[in-house]
């Protein structure tokens, strides 16, 4: 009964898209692993950044009031979307209405509580890791941990399988010990592969792709979606979760963020909010957020 009271009261960062907030239990666990997998251009920094912004949302507006720590191992991080979502966020706040006294949260606050970290090859990422613990401990109050992407170096610097495996494994159990320890969300963003068939039980795609480091990485994580187009829109499948069942939902990537996938609304002139495709870096849909 403990332990269900607990999870019952577990914590999560929402995506602020309400259908992949639902079918995640609420938002991004605290105190869990969660893997973010996808080709490239189909949003998986846009989401890492996002909720490294909501990770920030007030308690009073039933948010976790953290900080967050971003480890970039491709050079993905783009401080301008991080800029367009934190103004949004604080524009959301500012509709629901502070309780008096409450200082204001401004977009400069946001981005400051974003604690970024550059790494350029696996041993560089393990050296941030193995410092991770005294960098959580000075900043207080980490709500999510993001690496974008895992598998980057991991797949490029490697010839010798077992030992990238063992270095894996035990990323991944540290990765879960401080999610547990400091009650903060650890999100990993990954790349998907080609592989023969479907992929089976790694949450491979329609295309033959399925997420990269093998199948022993797919056991890693306590949760897993995949990202992927179906006709031309963005959609997250829940691939591996301990509580909730598997299903697939649509996203949309805006100017303000992740959201809510918007139908067209065809005006006089026929031109509605189509979903299209989005450019290499901005990858934003047309959709008004």
């Amino acid at each position: 009964m403990e332990l269900l009271k607990v999870e019952r009261e577990r914590k999560h960062i929402v995506t602020f898209c309400s259908e992949l907030d639902r079918v995640l239990g609420g938002g991004v666990p605290l105190s869990k692993m969660t893997e973010f997998c996808g080709a490239p251009g189909i949003g998986k920094t846009q989401l890492a950044i996002q909720l490294c912004v909501n990770c920030q949302i007030p308690v009073w507006a039933d948010g976790t009031a953290g900080h967050a720590i971003y480890i970039d191992t491709e050079g993905s991080f783009v401080p301008e979307r991080a800029l367009d979502m934190a103004e949004a966020l604080v524009e959301h706040l500012q509709g629901l209405g502070a309780p008096p006294g409450t200082a204001p949260l401004t977009a400069t606050d946001v981005l400051s509580r974003i604690h970024y970290f550059r790494v350029h090859s696996y041993v560089e990422q393990l050296a941030v890791l193995h410092s991770l613990e005294a960098t959580i401990e000075s900043i207080g109050s980490v709500r999510v941990v993001v690496i974008d992407s895992v598998a980057f170096h991991f797949r490029r610097d490697f010839e010798d399988m077992v030992l990238r495996t063992r270095l894996l494994n035990g990323m991944a159990q540290t990765l879960l010990r401080f999610a547990a320890r400091f009650e903060l969300a650890v999100v990993l963003v990954n790349q998907m592969t080609t592989k023969g068939g479907r992929g089976g039980g790694s949450g491979g795609d329609a295309h033959g792709l399925v997420p990269a480091l093998g199948e022993s990485w797919g056991h890693a994580s306590t949760i897993r979606v995949v990202l992927h187009w179906r006709n031309n829109q963005r959609m997250a499948l829940l691939y591996k979760s301990p509580s909730m069942q598997e299903e697939t939902v649509g996203y949309a990537v805006t100017t303000a963020g992740i959201r809510d996938i918007e139908q067209p609304e065809q005006t006089d002139g026929g031109q509605g909010a189509v979903v299209e495709r989005p450019g290499k870096r901005l990858r934003v849909d047309t959709a008004s957020a």
